[in-house]
């Protein structure tokens, strides 16, 4: 019997960090061929990584796996219109592109890594409709309600019409995965009649068990008692609040804010920092994932934060999991969902989203507290990991779903 064939589509792909990498590794150690069709690389910078360009098709292989790479325009940083440029220029080259590129390829589902924009499985569909495949739609953000949360779209008319497309998406796909419990309501209630399933996000094993590499020197992380945040910042972060935060914790020496990573408000909290005279908030920007996990275990605590927005009460950020895996206690400043993670591990605090003021106060309550206790959160943070997030047992899961009519 001829092992399982699966094209998974995604507009974001290695290099690129993203949580489907992991995805089509584990499934190539279990004997899935992999296809993946994506764009060009260009997150979160804004810019095309080195050895890519907008036009052109672009093949190469990842772990074994066949990667399809299509024309896209770049993100570039801070402009809505760029944005939207890239959001339609991964589903036009995917409506025109992909049935000549990947004509004669035979599969037995097709796989949606459906982050913004869910806009990106309308090339999956036409690909299903005209190989006779099921689609199968990994839902990891709301649409509309992300949009307008991020303040990307705020007209009622445009959301209105972002809304029929979801719903177009979803009744002509076979089943919508969800990464959230909190997503199964806004989903049933856009695909009537349509099955919706609960599978979460897992993260790479690396953030268990960190492989041996030479770190970057981060001063910060050496001494005294660090609040590190790692990942996207942009508007649906609050990074008001880690500024808030640092000012209101400025005459506590030993306890420090690292921000590593990038995004559309990173130069904002740049120019905060001078102007506030935070010398308590240092920004040492990206690193590459592989240095991520030995960095966050340096960490006295990590640290989310999510908009006071209703839609955010439903999301798991795919932090959450790192964080919980990383085995460090978690400082969660959000509503909803990712809070309730965080205190039903009982790996660390929760305080409402956009809380500068509790959120000082619960970085001094851990920061009291005795190494032991917070070893103790840490720990009970992984073990919930590996309990209800394990990479292997997920992909079995997936697996199932793939195969199932």
């Amino acid at each position: 019997m001829r092992p399982m064939k699966v094209l998974i589509v995604s507009q974001y792909f290695y290099p690129e960090s993203f949580h489907i990498n992991q995805v089509v590794q584990t499934l190539l150690n279990k004997g899935v061929e992999v296809d993946v069709l994506t764009g060009k690389p260009n997150y979160p910078e804004g810019a095309f990584f080195s050895g890519y360009r907008a036009w052109g098709l672009q093949t190469e292989k990842f772990m074994g796996a066949n990667i399809y790479r299509l024309p896209v325009f770049a993100r570039g940083k801070g402009s809505s219109w760029r944005l939207v440029f890239n959001y339609l220029s991964f589903v036009l080259s995917g409506l025109f592109f992909a049935p000549f590129i990947l004509r004669g390829q035979r599969y037995d589902a097709i796989f949606v890594y459906a982050t913004s924009p869910i806009l990106q499985a309308i090339p999956a569909l036409l690909i299903g409709w005209l190989k006779r495949l099921r689609v199968i739609v990994w839902v990891q953000d709301l649409w509309p309600e992300s949009l307008e949360a991020t303040g990307y779209i705020r007209n009622p008319q445009m959301l209105g019409w972002v809304e029929h497309i979801v719903r177009f998406i979803y009744r002509h796909s076979d089943l919508l995965l969800v990464q959230s419990r909190a997503f199964v309501g806004p989903v049933s209630a856009l695909a009537p009649g349509k099955k919706v399933v609960y599978h979460p996000n897992s993260i790479d094993p690396i953030f268990l068990h960190p492989i041996d590499v030479s770190l970057p020197e981060v001063p910060a992380l050496e001494s005294g008692f660090s609040v590190v945040f790692a990942g996207n910042l942009g508007a649906g972060q609050a990074v008001e609040v880690i500024i808030e935060a640092a000012y209101l914790l400025k005459d506590q020496s030993a306890i420090r804010f690292v921000v590593f990573g990038n995004g559309s408000r990173w130069d904002w909290m740049r120019k905060q920092v001078l102007l506030r005279g935070l010398t308590n908030l240092y920004l040492p920007g990206r690193y590459p994932l592989e240095s991520m996990p030995a960095l966050m275990q340096k960490a006295s605590a990590l640290l989310v934060i999510l908009a006071d927005q209703p839609i955010f009460a439903l999301t798991v950020p795919n932090k959450v999991q790192a964080y919980l895996a990383a085995g460090r206690p978690i400082l969660a400043c959000m509503n909803g969902e990712g809070a309730r993670l965080v205190t039903e591990a009982n790996a660390g605090l929760t305080v409402p989203a956009e809380d500068a003021q509790g959120l000082s106060t619960a970085v001094l309550q851990l920061y009291e507290m005795s190494a032991e206790d917070r070893a103790v959160l840490g720990a009970n943070g992984r073990r919930y990991f590996k309990e209800n997030f394990d990479q292997d047992f997920l992909t079995e899961q997936l697996m199932y779903h793939l195969q199932s009519n």
